[in-house]
């Protein structure tokens, strides 16, 4: 007697994704569609592999929440290599928008807002979003008024090229406000 080993070890030859292909497809009936698209009727999975094989192609489903299951045949291979380059063009084109920060005190000096708000601004063009925070420091705590007042003298410096999605609130010793770009 002759044992052949399972060289698979149970998974999917060279198949990552959850793609229903070739001998994974086991539904009673399944709605088969042609390599040209046109439909071929409804019969077993056995069958529809079979018409696959004809073709020298693969029986993949489409839909298998259908009622019933649609399954194609195409060339997986050249099926695979298509999702993977849109999905790649689907990152290339992805825009990555950053949080830059910036750190107000209290009793900041309007020369050294103005340098903040300069590199804010910057920010912004650039299309990220601007996380300004005020800290306070010991005793300043007890007159959070003044850092408010900071924060909004630092929005206002900014002008039009800013819309604030977050409004400034405290959280511990910090009182932190978010900005983003407007919309154009």
């Amino acid at each position: 007697m002759i044992f052949i080993q399972d060289q698979t070890n149970g998974k999917k030859p060279n198949n990552q994704s959850s793609d229903l292909v070739n001998e994974l497809v086991r539904f009673p009936k399944v709605l088969l569609i042609g390599p040209n698209g046109e439909q071929l009727g409804t019969m077993s999975a056995r069958e529809a592999q079979v018409k696959a094989n004809e073709y020298d192609l693969d029986l993949l489903c489409v839909a298998p929440n259908a009622n019933p299951p649609v399954c194609k045949i195409i060339n997986y291979g050249k099926y695979r290599y298509e999702q993977q380059k849109k999905a790649k063009e689907n990152r290339k084109n992805q825009v990555k928008i950053e949080v830059k920060e910036i750190q107000l005190t209290p009793q900041i000096g309007i020369h050294d807002m103005e340098t903040k708000a300069r590199a804010a601004t910057k920010f912004l063009q650039e299309g990220n979003k601007v996380k300004v925070g005020v800290r306070f420091r010991g005793r300043q705590m007890t007159h959070i008024e003044v850092g408010q007042e900071a924060m909004d003298k630092f929005i206002s410096m900014l002008g039009d090229i800013v819309t604030v999605e977050k409004a400034a609130n405290m959280d511990g010793r910090w009182l932190i406000a978010t900005l983003a770009p407007k919309k154009k």
